[in-house]
């Protein structure tokens, strides 16, 4: 199993103090400080200094100095781009539904095919990284993804825009998938989940500002501008990616097998009880959360009778509690408590406020209007910024040498997770949030059980011995 003493990329060379110089470490070596960015690169100011290996090449060392900010940034906007497909769309379901002379249950189709999508793509995209390196495939599908994304505005049917939502997350599967690799690229255990944190404070911006930008784009022109706009938000990510993020896995360690052996290193990692064990907790806490995303625009604007710009400010304000949450998990509780600790109380939280909301909807307290309901929802959500890094951070600490299939096997099983929650929200029709709650309470209580019965956290010894 992967130390967690520090970062990958603080050991191999990365310069880490914010001007770049270097200091001179008592042996004639380089010796490297942490880097000042927002603790993505933050170590224990105890440890000893960490050095470059003499004779490093000069464009691998200049390399190395992007794995900073910038690089913080760039995998902040891959990792933003998804939610941002996802959200900046919720406000017009209702008015696609209108325009398209579809059932509400169809139009949330589109929904799930671009999750389904994400989840397929991921399964080829994550070992193709892994066999031709990151950037290659990380390109690719950029670029197929700013297509398909402008034939989704074009479409004239509900049917061809499922088809194109699903050609779309294909596409942008790459994105998902190459941005948790490249962090098991360059960071180990407790560092590892430091930066998924940071992560999640980048791109949980996209959460709070999609749904508010989605909204306005509807008091100007109709659903197919909101299209227009990621069209333009993907071209541009796709140049800032190809002029700034540098390859981070190395020749050597590629796998050169092909669709076999690819095959192989999945069926090993699912072998390992306690890879899967959090894969599956980590899916039910997404398909918990993708349930809210789902039904969230019918319940608050159809059952409430809130605006869609009164819902884009109650999604952004479960977006900021996602992201406090999670800072507080990678800035005060990772190092100090352990992350199994964090994660299990994550999940407790989860769970209860997934009940509450059930009991709200069933009316046991009787009418209640928004605010008992958006409460609930809101204490939902934060509580993700405890379960979704740690599950992702502890799957990943077990994987040395196959970053990109268990990247990608962790990003299917919640996409997949999801895809399967979402049509089952509007089953019962636009006007109760019942099923919406009935499922947040069945996967909540499953993704505790995996995690007890498959992680098994107070056996770490069982746990570390079947490591990758």
């Amino acid at each position: 199993m992967p130390d967690s003493g520090g970062s990958r990329a603080q050991r191999e060379h990365i310069p880490a103090n914010e001007t770049g110089a270097e200091a001179p470490a008592p042996d004639g070596r380089t010796a490297l400080t942490p880097h000042g960015d927002a603790g993505a690169l933050s170590v224990d100011p105890a440890a000893p200094p960490v050095t470059a290996p003499p004779g490093l090449p000069g464009p691998a060392a200049t390399a190395a100095r992007r794995t900073g900010l910038l690089v913080t940034l760039v995998l902040g906007g891959l990792t933003a781009l998804p939610p941002l497909s996802m959200d900046m769309y919720l406000p017009a379901l209702p008015a696609v539904t209108d325009s398209l002379a579809a059932p509400a249950a169809t139009v949330q189709l589109t929904l799930t095919a671009c999750l389904a999508g994400m989840a397929l793509g991921q399964l080829v995209v994550g070992p193709m990284s892994d066999r031709w390196g990151r950037r290659r495939p990380l390109i690719l599908g950029m670029v197929v993804y700013v297509l398909a994304t402008a034939i989704c505005a074009l479409a004239p049917t509900v049917e061809l825009l499922i088809g194109f939502r699903l050609l779309q997350g294909l596409a942008g599967a790459a994105g998902i998938v190459i941005a948790r690799a490249v962090v098991r690229d360059l960071y180990d255990g407790v560092e590892m989940a430091r930066f998924f944190s940071t992560l999640m404070l980048i791109s949980g911006v996209a959460p709070i500002i999609a749904p508010l930008i989605g909204g306005q784009v509807l008091r100007i022109t109709d659903w197919r501008g909101i299209f227009v706009v990621l069209t333009g938000v993907g071209v541009l990510l796709t140049l800032v990616v190809v002029k700034w993020l540098h390859e981070t896995l190395p020749p050597g360690d590629r796998h050169t097998g092909g669709v076999p052996d690819a095959l192989r290193t999945m069926r090993g990692l699912l072998a390992d009880r306690v890879f899967t064990g959090y894969m599956v907790a980590g899916g039910l806490a997404f398909a918990v959360l993708f349930a809210y995303i789902s039904a969230s625009p019918f319940v608050v604007q159809e059952i409430y009778g809130a605006s869609p710009q009164t819902f884009s400010l109650l999604f952004g304000l479960n977006s900021v509690g996602l992201i406090v949450v999670g800072q507080i998990n990678g800035k005060l509780l990772v190092g100090r408590i352990s992350l199994d600790k964090v994660l299990g109380f994550g999940l407790a939280v989860i769970v209860l406020s997934s009940v509450a909301l059930l009991l709200m909807t069933l009316g046991v307290f009787g009418e209640v209007g928004l605010v008992p309901v958006a409460s609930g929802l809101f204490v939902l959500m934060s509580a993700m910024g405890l379960a979704m890094p740690n599950t992702n951070a502890q799957a990943l600490m077990r994987t040395k040498h196959a970053a990109g299939s268990a990247s990608a096997l962790l990003g299917t099983s919640s996409f997949l997770i999801g895809a399967i929650a979402s049509p089952l929200v509007g089953i019962a029709g636009e006007r109760t949030a019942v099923p919406m709650a009935v499922v947040q309470v069945v996967c909540a209580l499953a993704a505790v059980a995996c995690f007890l019965g498959l992680c098994r956290p107070w056996q770490p010894a069982r746990r570390e011995a079947g490591a990758l």
